[in-house]
Parts: C-alpha cells; sequence; structure tokens
C-alpha cells in the first residue's frame, strides 16, 4: 500500500507516538501545576492617606497656566545623569535645579466630552527623579508613587481645586524613616508649588 510502513518502522513510529503521547502529557501536567502555583496578589498593608484639596483664588485656566508656567518641564538629562552615574552633575543639580519637574499633563475634562459634559479637569505628573532616586534607594516600591499626582478641576460653582495625596503619608507606608523624610520635603514643596500657582 502506498505511503504504508514496513512493520518494524510501524512499531518503532508506535513507540514513539507513545514517548510523545508521554511528554505532552508531563508538560500539560507542569502547566497546569504553573497555572496553579502562580503567586495571587497579597495584601501588604491597609494604608491611612491623607487627601487634600485646596481651593483656589483664580479660575480654572489662569491656575493651570500659572502652574505649568513654575514648574518647568523635565529635561532628559535629569534622568540621564542618574543612569550615567555622574556623581559631581548630580550633586549640583539637586543643589540648584527646580525643586519639583513636570512630568506629564493630561486633560481629563477632554474624556467626559464623551457623555455629553465637557469639564475642565486636568492631571499633573509632578516630582523629580534626583528626588525619586533618594528614596527608591532604600525601597524600590516608593517608585509607585514617584511622580506624584495631582488633579485640577472646576466645580459645579466655576471654583478651581486642587486635590492630591500628601506625599509623607504615601511614602511613610515603607516604615523607613529616610523614605518618610524625602516625602516630607515633598510635602512642603509641593504645597509651595499649588499655593503659589492657586493665587491663595
Amino acid at each position: 500500500m502506498a505511503g504504508a510502513l514496513p512493520v518494524g518502522n510501524q512499531s518503532n513510529s508506535r513507540a514513539v507516538t507513545k514517548v510523545i503521547i508521554k511528554v505532552a502529557c508531563l508538560v500539560l501536567r507542569h502547566v497546569g501545576t504553573t497555572e496553579v502555583n502562580m503567586a495571587a496578589p497579597r495584601l501588604l498593608r491597609t494604608l491611612s492617606v491623607e487627601h487634600r484639596a485646596l481651593h483656589c483664588a483664580r479660575a480654572f485656566d489662569e491656575v493651570h497656566r500659572a502652574l505649568i508656567e513654575s514648574v518647568p518641564a523635565l529635561k532628559p538629562e535629569v534622568s540621564e545623569i542618574l543612569v550615567r552615574g555622574e556623581k559631581e552633575e548630580i550633586a549640583a543639580a539637586r543643589r540648584d535645579g527646580p525643586k519639583l519637574w513636570l512630568f506629564l499633563v493630561r486633560n481629563h475634562g477632554e474624556l467626559t466630552a464623551a457623555d455629553g459634559q465637557p469639564s475642565k479637569a486636568m492631571q499633573y505628573e509632578i516630582g523629580n527623579p534626583l528626588t525619586a532616586e533618594r528614596m527608591t534607594r532604600h525601597a524600590l516600591a516608593a517608585g509607585l508613587y514617584a511622580p506624584l499626582r495631582v488633579m485640577l478641576y472646576e466645580d459645579q460653582s466655576g471654583r478651581a481645586i486642587f486635590e492630591y495625596d500628601l506625599p509623607s503619608s504615601l511614602f511613610g507606608q515603607f516604615g523607613d524613616e529616610r523614605i518618610t523624610q524625602v516625602g516630607r520635603e515633598l510635602d512642603a514643596e509641593l504645597e509651595t508649588v499649588l499655593q503659589a500657582a492657586s493665587g491663595a
């Protein structure tokens, strides 16, 4: 018969097939075990975060403009000197450079237009890679909150409001005073720029 194997080859073929099936079963069993043994997210801690609101004396557009004018856009070289380990440049940037940089601005107000409810709301990512490194050197997970996020929105009465989580209350969860102290510095630095932009 065309394509038929000799008896000896058929026997070998059946043996090979059995081996393949056994291997496949072992692989499937391993995959199944791996899936079962995969670590599920576990609770590390429950936080008590201090959430703050700052009512602005200026109109929304004025506050937004004042903030982006007072907090410079992040320059790539700030991170680059850290990557290259340029200690003298890092020390000079920490001493003489801005305390806070603007990483990103997102217009959340535009998103609500999809539901026919246009609004004024901006989210800002604010921080400093040089400051973040002072914390992440002790606990890499601290990078979860660096940069910080700040929300500016206009309420129904037309008043502009900043909302944010107090940095020290976020970073304090790591139980390391070296990190918490940097968080307290960020408390003051962030409050300073927001107060100035708010016109309060």
